[in-house]
């Protein structure tokens, strides 16, 4: 995958107005440029990945392409208490599968704490549900639709997919933290 891969799955997940919007494991950041790029020029993002590599390396990257975008880099275990404002959307790129199964619920519930009734949260996941040991956990559309639904997000729908070499198929899906 590429950048446009990485735009074209998040594109119509996110709104024209800008807002505030965090990466949830967003490792090297591809996900995390890319919502730069439809964010741009007013969006404000919190990148939140445990290495602090991969954030030093995507804070270069995203100074020499989008110099303008407000981006706060944050050392953290997302399954931990992290210190962030309300946001606008979440974007979920290939992490949930590193919480086992009976975890997910879990890390889920912590990760929509930080979400405003009515905000968007994008999953990008490989479309299986059995893994290998570089993605143990994987969950399909099917299976991401029920857990969606079993902890609050409503309105799920898919957005893009793009073929993978690796496990076949990664897709984005789009739901909404339900209006309490």
């Amino acid at each position: 995958m590429n950048h446009s891969d990485h735009v074209r799955l998040l594109r119509d997940g996110i709104p024209p107005s800008s807002g505030t919007w965090g990466d949830f494991g967003s490792g090297w950041g591809a996900f995390t440029l890319a919502l730069a790029e439809l964010l741009e020029p007013h969006g404000e993002i919190y990148s939140i990945d445990q290495n602090p590599s991969a954030l030093r390396d995507q804070e270069r990257e995203m100074h020499a392409r989008f110099p303008t975008t407000k981006v706060h880099y944050l050392q953290s275990d997302f399954t931990k208490q992290i210190e962030l404002p309300l946001l606008d959307g979440i974007v979920m790129a290939n992490a949930l599968h590193f919480q086992k199964h009976a975890d997910k619920g879990q890390a889920l519930k912590k990760i929509l704490s930080y979400l405003r009734p009515g905000g968007r949260f994008i999953l990008v996941e490989y479309n299986v549900d059995h893994g290998n040991m570089w993605v143990p956990h994987p969950l399909s559309y099917a299976t991401w639709g029920d857990i969606a639904a079993h902890n609050g997000l409503v309105s799920t729908r898919l957005l893009a997919t793009v073929p993978s070499r690796f496990l076949g198929e990664i897709y984005s899906a789009l739901s909404f933290k339900a209006e309490q």
